[in-house]
């Protein structure tokens, strides 16, 4: 009974989004007050009603509910509760209607949150998020209802994929999902700017928020998945350029350029067109991951379906939402006009330089992940495109980003003077070649990507300090009352710089060791002595557990006691790996155990990774500093001069 009224919940939500995209929409053409009014309860009750569907799917998994398809296929009654719970968004259906709820619920909270919102401007976002609902719950219900039941009720599940069953796995999705349908509002509020006609300094203060929210839960979507894989598949890297990586890769860094172009648009009134264009393309790039894991029409080990069927749907989704949009940017870009005029030294130029940067790091990474399909589809070849290629082609990018950044924080707005600028950087450019020159003494001049790494993030955080300190007076008291904005920025440009050097060190310095390990007789990797002391079989809770106690040791001295496992799932007949990392401030010690030789003897690899933690380190500063800026009262709070005058524009100011 409680399947069939999440059904009918979401029935009832796909007919809500149908009045939500239209009634408003109509509403604010013929400036009907009553009509436009009527996006704020739509937005309220589409959400409320898939929160039903969405809790009746969970009441399924959490009691298993083997009546329901979904929960049959994906559930066992022997899994612990987290993964019942988190199985709910472990498949395909159930990921879909998790999609759903995090898009009504931005669309509840623009409704409950847009009260210093134009009402035709608001009634027109609301109508077209109200219509991306509507598309999204139509494929659920004609393609994926997650309610099915079975005829011939089942005693227990086939389980869930054990590579899923992990904290790691189990909260990456959701912010995945924040991240990709946040970008949704850009797309919404760039829509309703079109239609509208106008794009000024307003729109890109109410379009920024958004937009930094869906890029701040997008990074830890990002680095939750890159930390799973690290640690969970047992290869020790953490990043593969897999299709589906690259497909939250490709939004984060548009997302990146829009926030960066929009501050254009909000300060200078230039950029307008490209801005909106940024708006647009980001969420057509979530659309495109969406496809791309849902297809099959690219093999990777994230696809949640393969199912062309499916496919077909999402594209012509696609196809209607960014083709439309793009089309209404044709007509309507000639309009936007950009009012504001400046000099090649400026920081408007500089913004420009990291907009073509990232936009253009975007496109290479689009074109390696989608040029096996095209290879196919008009030569008949297979073609495979790995990490050589997007290493090669996409880190010039990001090299000449890093360079680019502490300038362009320190060029003023219009015109700017290189010798006036360059008198403040001059220590911290110093003191960065300093370090990295200490880098390359350390590491005996081991490989150049040490160099280039340390000094690119050593500049970068210098530079930030450098900026804070001449924003500040010079005055450690004033520093304390900088704007949160201000802080923001810098600590997420200092995560950047952390993770640059974490990715560069970690490349540079790895060591790897396979060998095969008697019990109990220590070997030598690098400076560490590793003793595999004992193995033996353990029980979990729904798997079988081969668990190595391995010594790690330095010039004799015990550093820690690590148990690598090799886990067989016997409900879906499937092994993992659970790497053994001793971790700390300067590196990593990555310990996996294999198999049983012949002789009784064990496979086991070893691999050193030096500042490994700084590269997700690096990313959670990113996102404290996005949260840092967000919290910013000048992001939330609008000056409404004219709309306490009556007028329904509203201003808004620093």
């Amino acid at each position: 009974m409680i399947a069939e009224l999440g059904h009918f919940a979401l029935i009832l939500a796909f007919f809500v989004a149908a009045i939500q995209s239209i009634v408003p929409l109509l509403g604010a053409q013929k400036n009907w007050m009553g009509w436009m009014a009527v996006g704020q309860p739509a937005a309220t009750a589409q959400f409320l009603l898939i929160a039903i569907a969405f809790a009746a799917l969970t009441h399924a998994f959490v009691t298993s509910d083997f009546s329901v398809a979904l929960v049959y296929e994906n559930s066992h009654t022997d899994k612990p509760m987290l993964y019942k719970i988190s199985g709910v968004w472990g498949n395909h259906e159930g990921s879909m209607l998790l999609w759903v709820l995090i898009l009504s619920l931005f669309g509840a909270a623009a409704a409950w949150f847009g009260g210093n919102l134009p009402p035709r401007l608001k009634a027109r976002v609301l109508s077209i998020q109200g219509l991306i609902g509507v598309a999204f719950l139509a494929f659920i219900l004609f393609t994926s209802n997650p309610f099915t039941r079975m005829a011939d009720v089942a005693m227990n599940g086939r389980g869930l994929n054990p590579l899923l069953q992990d904290p790691g796995l189990a909260f990456h999705p959701p912010f995945l999902y924040l991240g990709y349908v946040g970008l949704s509002m850009s797309f919404s509020f760039a829509l309703a700017a079109l239609i509208e006609g106008r794009v000024d300094a307003a729109w890109a203060r109410w379009v920024r928020p958004w937009t930094l929210a869906a890029w701040i839960f997008l990074t830890i979507g990002i680095a939750l998945g890159s930390w799973w894989a690290y640690y969970e598949l047992g290869w020790g890297g953490f990043w593969f350029w897999d299709p589906v990586e690259n497909a939250s890769f490709m939004p984060w860094l548009l997302a990146a350029a829009l926030l960066h172009s929009a501050i254009v648009v909000e300060k200078r009134e230039a950029l307008k067109s490209w801005t909106i264009l940024l708006a647009i393309l980001a969420f057509g790039f979530s659309l495109i991951g969406t496809f791309i894991v849902r297809s099959g029409v690219i093999t990777s080990v994230h696809s949640f379906a393969n199912d062309p069927e499916r496919g077909v749907f999402i594209l012509a989704i696609l196809a209607v939402f960014v083709g439309g949009a793009l089309c209404l940017y044709a007509v309507r870009a000639s309009a936007m006009q950009a009012r504001g005029v400046f000099s090649l030294f400026s920081r408007e130029s500089a913004l420009v330089l990291n907009n073509i940067l990232l936009a253009v790091g975007a496109l290479v990474v689009f074109v390696g992940t989608i040029w096996p399909l095209v290879a196919e589809m008009f030569w008949d070849r297979k073609l495979s495109v790995g990490a050589p290629f997007f290493n090669k082609s996409f880190t010039p990018f990001i090299v000449a980003l890093a360079l680019i950044l502490p300038v362009g924080a320190f060029v003023p707005w219009k015109r700017g003077r290189l010798d006036r600028l360059m008198r403040p950087l001059l220590p911290a450019f110093g003191l960065a070649l300093v370090i990295a020159g200490l880098v390359w003494t350390v590491w005996s001049g081991r490989t150049i990507m040490a160099l280039i790494a340390s000094f690119l993030g050593a500049w970068i955080i210098l530079g930030v300090l450098a900026e804070l300190w001449q924003r500040a007076g010079r005055r450690v008291s004033r520093l304390r009352r900088l704007p949160r904005a201000d802080w923001g920025k810098a600590v997420a440009h200092a995560g950047f710089g952390v993770t640059i050097i974490g990715v560069g060190l970690l490349l540079a310095g790895q060591v790897e060791d396979i060998r095969v390990a008697k019990i109990g007789q220590p070997f030598d990797v690098g400076q560490y002595q590793i003793t595999l002391e004992n193995v033996e079989q353990t029980e979990g809770p729904n798997y079988t557990s081969t668990m190595g106690l391995m010594r790690i040791s330095r010039g004799g001295d015990l550093i820690g006691m690590v148990h690598p496992e090799k886990r067989i799932y016997p409900v879906e007949g499937m092994p993992t790996t659970e790497a053994a990392i001793k971790s700390g401030f300067f590196g990593d010690i990555y310990l996996v155990i294999g198999d049983q030789q012949a002789n009784g003897d064990w496979a086991v690899r070893t691999y050193l990774k030096p500042f490994a933690d700084w590269i997700w380190g690096g990313a959670l500063l990113m996102a404290l500093g996005g949260a840092l800026s967000l919290s910013d009262r000048r992001y939330r709070v609008s000056a409404v001069g004219r709309k306490r005058a009556g007028a329904r524009k509203t201003l808004v100011r620093e």
